[in-house]
């Protein structure tokens, strides 16, 4: 692998990382990677008394950040930083550190931050215990309103949005054997550094410690909120051992049913999904749409790649009646688009699609697998950006896939008709000479291809095209875009079918 991720001879200066030391940076802490991954991993050890690490969803929950005391809040700057209270499922706290005019600061953990339901603590709490995690605030949406801006809580989770947009799917800092055979790892960030921002600043930087068995890793995240959130991060991992599969900037979601897999008939809702699909930018210039699944079973999906310009979870379809839940929002979550700085060279993104029975499973992750890893103890560098997006964004420059749906043939049992329909084509519709190009895979046979047809009241071209599987039931790889004299005129419509 060359240029973006780079087997890099680092020369880290030691020196200057101590608690107060000047000039911290990114630099210190890849240091601090470095030194931990050349000595045995270390379970965490919990500080959280077990008084409250017994406690349920419900007490935990009780407790709540008091925004009176939000970090920065006094001084009237743009960001302010909140912790979450470890406890019930987060029981292994981290350090998090306040980092000013170079140097480092602890933040310790103290009860006068928190509310806690009107009850008091049946017991002491060490000064040492540190927090779950910690929430970033900015004035997203309205002047001077405080909104939620970016999550960091749990293993190596993370989430953010940007402006009239909900939570929904998450990013992760690295996956370890993610979907395959091997037993998965959750590497987590151990520490925290937050650079204090300066008056009237447009972004705002996190730095991290990430652990694990396999790995060390330092991270840098600079976020700028906006009409779409830009995180622009930067990573640098040293591997203890090489695991079986290393997933870069891999993202996380969910999806329940929708029009690919048919309206529940337990649920009056006819959508439940955080994302909707995968796309694609391959190095070859390539888009690439993938619409997700509740498979049956787990399946893993890999679409081979050099110098891939991009690839996220997307959000495509924003129409509430599509859902009908007016808790949820799920016309409101975002997607998130990974875009590699520099040439992240051969490898693949793999899609991971878990079996999920109801909504509140993430069952859906999505990552670069790189061809090469680096020896042991050598650096994997690189970097990429990470794009909050909302509805407008997204989408490739061409006609893109806006939905995906199956059904029965009448008086052929043994077909399966697949409907997609794609939108913004470019030319006008009154034209009638775009075809629909279909590859089928083994496991079935393509029966026919019906012409493409203008639907005026969706505004949409729909290809129609039948199939019959062979009767050995395997997953059947479909692809299918539009033309028009040799011209392509959209993305390529990909689709992993079970008969």
């Amino acid at each position: 692998m060359k240029k973006g991720i780079l087997f890099l001879g680092l020369l880290l200066a030691v020196g200057g990382t101590q608690a107060g030391a000047k000039d911290f940076d990114f630099a210190a802490v890849q240091a601090k990677a470095r030194e931990l991954s050349a000595r045995p991993y270390s379970a965490p050890v919990s500080r959280v008394p077990d008084w409250l690490a017994g406690y349920s969803y419900l007490q935990h929950q009780a407790i709540r950040f008091d925004p009176g005391h939000a970090w920065w809040q006094a001084d009237r700057l743009p960001f302010q930083l909140q912790f979450f209270h470890p406890g019930w499922l987060f029981k292994e706290p981290v350090q998090i550190h306040e980092v000013s005019g170079g140097r480092e600061k602890l933040i310790p953990f103290d009860p006068a931050l928190f509310i806690y339901g009107g009850k008091q603590l049946p017991g002491p709490v060490p000064p040492d215990m540190g927090f779950a995690g910690l929430r970033l605030h900015y004035a997203l949406n309205r002047p001077g309103v405080m909104d939620e801006l970016a999550v960091f809580l749990g293993a190596s989770y993370f989430r953010s949005l940007a402006q009239g947009l909900h939570y929904g799917l998450s990013a992760r800092g690295l996956a370890i054997n993610s979907g395959g055979p091997e037993t998965e790892e959750f590497p987590r960030f151990s520490e925290y550094w937050i650079e204090r921002p300066a008056v009237g600043a447009a972004s705002i930087k996190v730095m991290a410690l990430l652990d694990s068995p396999s790995v060390a890793g330092a991270f840098q995240f600079v976020i700028t909120p906006g009409k779409e959130t830009v995180m622009q991060v930067k990573t640098v991992l040293y591997f203890r051992q090489l695991p079986a599969v290393v997933g870069l900037a891999p993202l996380t979601s969910m999806f329940l049913h929708g029009e690919v897999n048919g309206w529940s008939r337990d649920d009056f809702r006819p959508e439940v999904h955080d994302s909707d699909g995968l796309l694609m930018h391959t190095g070859a210039g390539e888009w690439i749409w993938r619409p997700l699944n509740n498979p049956a079973r787990t399946r893993a999906s890999a679409f081979a790649d050099q110098a891939p310009k991009g690839f996220g979870l997307l959000q495509r379809d924003r129409e509430f009646a599509h859902y009908d839940d007016v808790e949820a929002n799920y016309h409101l979550r975002p997607s998130a688009w990974v875009e590699p700085i520099g040439d992240w060279g051969r490898g693949s993104v793999r899609l991971v699609e878990l079996h999920s029975p109801d909504e509140t499973n993430d069952n859906i992750v999505a990552f670069w697998v790189p061809a090469r890893l680096p020896a042991v103890g050598e650096p994997l560098a690189y970097e990429y950006r990470l794009r909050w997006l909302g509805a407008d964004e997204g989408r490739p420059p061409a006609g893109y896939v806006v939905s995906t749906r199956q059904g029965a043939v009448l008086d052929h049992p043994e077909r399966r008709r697949i409907v997609v329909d794609f939108a913004r084509l470019p030319e006008s519709p009154s034209r009638s000479d775009i075809e629909a190009v279909v590859s089928v895979g083994e496991g079935a046979r393509l029966i026919g291809v019906g012409a493409v047809n203008w639907i005026a009241p969706a505004g949409v071209w729909r290809a129609v095209f039948e199939l019959a599987a062979d009767g050995t039931g395997r997953p059947v790889e479909l692809r299918c875009f539009l033309r028009r004299d040799k011209q392509t005129l959209t993305e390529t419509w990909s689709h992993l079918w079970t008969p």
